[in-house]
């Protein structure tokens, strides 16, 4: 089993350390969550909110306070520092913007990141954003399916035409040659499940489920990918609430191959970036042990 890092509410500069760090760790994955603006005193709640996946969740998943990133920008500045740790957004709202941008730039941070690099997306939740940058809330879910068809075939290699209802485009090229940029699909209802058996190349848990929910959630994945059809098997990974060690271990004896903690519950609030470093990678190594290059023996 690998254990990753979700990390979300940081500085820039700092979250680059972060990485490096995490990487001396023997982290296997840094997934960085996003938000592009902070709507004040909105009213949505997290798809989560009041259920058995919302354990260590704040009542406001964004506030004044809170410090967000371009997680395609700060990724590639991560990129540019390591070279062994994978980078994935944890997620990225697709919705908000247009998929040939945002083909552009994810064939770009591949490069920089040498195939490291795995997009994670999901459809939104909080209707305030939306409304903010002007994309309807209500049309979230058929711009998402979209947006997942544009991706494919401009990471695919060679001309292509956008003929769907939102994203209209005569033939365009991307990328002569075909990049793999894996898909990772969050979201924890029936739909979302169906939908990335069907079509993803992986699996992020949405909020932090208990480890009775992560079963839950993995034997429905597993069901959905057997009435597909599906060829081979379906990457999950599954956050898991708190550190500790005893935890991680129980993922482990239950053959979980990919199980996430919060990067905060390691990395200190407090400090210089040399303190901090210091305190994370002592941390780092209660909570796995004896891990080699992300694997738990």
């Amino acid at each position: 089993m690998d254990v990753g890092l979700s990390v979300y509410d940081i500085r820039a500069a700092e979250f680059v350390a972060l990485v490096q760090a995490a990487e001396e760790a023997g982290f296997a994955t840094v997934w960085l969550g996003e938000h592009v603006v902070l709507p004040v005193d909105y009213r949505t709640e997290h798809p989560t909110s009041g259920t058995s996946t919302n354990e260590s969740h704040r009542a406001k998943i964004i506030d004044p306070a809170t410090e967000l990133l371009d997680p395609l920008i700060a990724l590639g500045a991560a990129a540019a520092v390591t070279s062994r740790i994978k980078l994935a957004t944890g997620i990225f709202i697709l919705p908000l913007r247009h998929p040939l941008a945002v083909a552009r730039m994810t064939l770009t941070l591949q490069g920089v990141a040498s195939g490291r690099f795995m997009l994670g997306v999901g459809s939104g939740w909080l209707e305030e954003e939306f409304d903010a940058l002007g994309v309807p809330f209500a049309e979230r879910g058929s711009r998402f399916d979209e947006s997942l068809a544009v991706l494919r075939a401009a990471w695919s290699g060679g001309e292509l035409v956008g003929a769907g209802p939102h994203y209209r485009f005569d033939t365009v090229l991307a990328t002569s040659d075909a990049v793999r940029v894996p898909l990772v699909l969050g979201g924890n209802t029936e739909r979302a499940l169906r939908r990335a058996a069907r079509i993803a190349d992986g699996w992020f848990s949405s909020g932090n489920p208990t480890f009775e929910e992560a079963g839950r959630l993995r034997d429905r994945l597993r069901a959905h990918c057997e009435e597909v059809g599906r060829d081979h098997p379906l990457p999950l990974y599954v956050r898991m609430a708190g550190c500790d060690p005893a935890d991680l271990e129980r993922y482990a004896d239950h053959d979980y191959e990919h199980v996430t903690v919060w990067a905060n519950q390691l990395w200190p609030a407090d400090g210089d970036l040399a303190t901090k470093r210091q305190r994370f990678l002592d941390a780092a190594g209660v909570l796995l042990g004896d891990l080699t290059s992300g694997v738990i023996r």
